[in-house]
């Protein structure tokens, strides 16, 4: 697995040493450049999508994290996004001012939920955007979802 800190890659120990033959190395590439096509288009047509609600992709997640676990640690949340403290800070001014979120403060420790409106835009917002996704991947059969599904989950972690 390849992290990126500070410029520099870091890779697991066990993989440190391993050669890559010419067919890996153009594989590697292809997959890199087709997952990250993909994720452009999909994000590009996500926040087309839901401004209808006034939101980006990153404001929908949080409003969706934050609904479904409420409440829920700024914390937790951030590590859930796998966001920097303060882009989740940002999002969180942000979708304060919009009167959707919540932060109440115990000692040193924020805990968010969701305003009386965000509640509505969650129940508004939620089911359509999980069929708009839904679409996105229309194209493969349930046993093909459920197959990249775990590939991906495989090379995450």
């Amino acid at each position: 697995m390849f992290l990126i800190e500070g410029g520099w890659e870091v890779v697991k120990e066990s993989e440190k040493d391993r050669s890559f033959s010419k067919q890996e190395i153009k594989l590697g590439i292809l997959l890199w450049f087709r997952m990250t096509r993909f994720y452009n288009k999909n994000i590009k047509r996500t926040n087309n999508h839901l401004k209808k609600w006034g939101l980006t992709a990153a404001q929908f997640d949080v409003i969706s994290n934050i609904g479904k676990s409420e409440p829920i640690t700024q914390q937790e949340l951030a590590e859930k996004l796998v966001v920097t403290k303060g882009n989740i800070t940002q999002l969180l001014s942000k979708l304060e001012k919009l009167g959707l979120v919540r932060r109440d403060r115990e000692w040193k420790t924020n805990y968010l939920s969701l305003t009386d409106k965000g509640v509505a835009l969650y129940d508004d917002v939620v089911l359509e955007q999980q069929r708009f996704q839904a679409c996105q991947f229309g194209r493969l059969n349930v046993e093909e979802q459920k197959q990249l599904l775990q590939l991906l989950k495989k090379i995450q972690d």
